[in-house]
């Protein structure tokens, strides 16, 4: 071994040798799919039993599935699905499950091509055929539709495509690919499909057509939040693999289940407390994670959320909340929509960016409330009607040094909104 290896071994083998605390630790992560799902079994049931008639060759009913983050939706639909693709082999049907995140294949022509080549691939791989991949741009969207019916045809079966945070694809593209898809088993001879949506927003039916809801929430089933005993339950059975006998200080659990359960009953955000709280201890080199830990935790991952959430927002959105900040770092500390639309107006005209409606900013410091950002609450003003007041829980200058790394928002013609000319506009 060379002096050079030698010294890159010296610095992390103290982290090497640090194995007090995990055993597994991958079993804490989002991505990793437990055997059984505890507490979501009548959510299971009811999803098993609408897309049964599919092991009898029949069209299932097209589902709709809401619930807020960390609800077990996603893992539910998954277990579900790989079993029914078990179950088609003993029973000898074709019965294919496509899962697609909308958040990443976000518009018609690239659900319409990636439902088309996972199907592709299935095919080809039953026949010995050669694959037939629809590039992920180029192509008219009517071809890539022909294509991926072209496809359902030949392979036969019946088909169920998981749309994962469907209300991404609805904001971002509209319905039209749900509609498509909703109408696709009127083309179809030899096959049939049906949809599963999953989705956070329970009020993302309201950009859709009537005729595409119609069809596409035939059955609709709502995953409630944990609560804190339920939350126990799901992290002791990760515990158990993913921690050294002994590691676990008693109180760990029930803390990490209280704070997420707090934070409308959040199964990954009590798993991500649970694995952060034990990096913690290791980094510390101690033998056992503690109470202590979950606390640290709990507050190194609310700002690296909140600097995430912020850096990722849309320009507009990053606007309305530059606008906030403003207003809260001139004293405002409590203010109203009216007075963040006045200062916004200000910096999407120095920003050169189209000045939204009133409704508009409205609506984006709603996402910005539902986003935890800011906290906001209707009020009465008597015979001068309601409006909204926010403020700032903690942490405005992370938020503020955030939105400054954006070149936009870092633009000096924004200096001249100074401090006195805020002053004057709300005394």
């Amino acid at each position: 071994m060379t002096d050079h290896e030698n010294h890159s071994m010296g610095l992390f083998r103290k982290y090497l040798d640090n194995n007090n605390i995990f055993k597994n630790r991958e079993v804490l992560r989002h991505s990793y799919r437990p055997h059984i799902l505890p507490h979501r079994r009548p959510q299971i049931d009811s999803i098993a039993a609408i897309i049964a008639p599919a092991l009898r060759n029949e069209t299932p009913s097209n589902i709709l599935i809401y619930g807020k983050t960390g609800t077990g939706k996603t893992a539910s639909a998954r277990y579900v699905g790989a079993e029914l693709e078990n179950a088609s082999v003993e029973t000898g049907t074709t019965v294919h499950v496509i899962h697609l995140n909308c958040e990443v294949i976000d518009t018609q022509y690239r659900v319409l091509a990636q439902i088309a080549n996972c199907i592709d691939e299935a095919d080809s791989y039953a026949s010995d055929r050669p694959r037939i991949s629809i590039p992920m741009t180029g192509w008219p969207t009517d071809q890539v539709y022909m294509e991926l019916k072209n496809q359902l045809d030949a392979l036969g079966g019946v088909h169920i495509i998981i749309l994962d945070e469907i209300d991404k694809l609805v904001k971002k593209s509209g319905d039209e690919t749900l509609y498509n898809l909703t109408r696709i088993n009127s083309d179809l001879k030899n096959s049939k499909l049906s949809m599963i949506g999953i989705s956070n927003d329970l009020l993302f039916t309201n950009f859709l057509d009537p005729r595409v809801l119609s069809s596409l929430s035939e059955e609709e089933i709502v995953f409630p939040p944990y609560n804190a005993m339920q939350l126990c339950d799901i992290l002791q059975q990760r515990a158990d693999m993913a921690f050294i006998d002994g590691a676990l200080m008693e109180g760990v659990i029930p803390l990490c289940s209280a704070l997420a359960a707090q934070e409308h009953g959040d199964a990954r955000r009590a798993l991500d407390l649970l694995r952060v709280s034990g990096e913690l201890a290791e980094r510390e080199n101690e033998r056992q994670l503690k109470e202590c830990h979950v606390k640290m935790a709990q507050q190194k991952i609310e700002t690296d959320s909140l600097i995430e959430c912020v850096s990722t927002l849309p320009t507009q959105s990053k606007a309305v909340l530059y606008s906030m900040v403003l207003l809260y770092r001139t004293h405002n500390e409590i203010f109203t929509t009216g007075e963040v639309a006045q200062v916004y107006r200000d910096v999407a005209r120095l920003l050169d960016l189209d000045v939204l409606t009133h409704r508009r900013i409205t609506d984006l410091i709603s996402e910005l409330n539902m986003l935890g950002v800011i906290n906001a609450r209707v009020v009465s003003r008597g015979r001068y009607g309601r409006t909204k007041e926010m403020w700032f829980s903690a942490g405005t200058n992370k938020i503020w040094d955030t939105l400054l790394k954006d070149d936009r928002l870092n633009d000096q013609r924004l200096k001249t909104i100074d401090t006195h000319r805020i002053k004057a506009l709300f005394r």
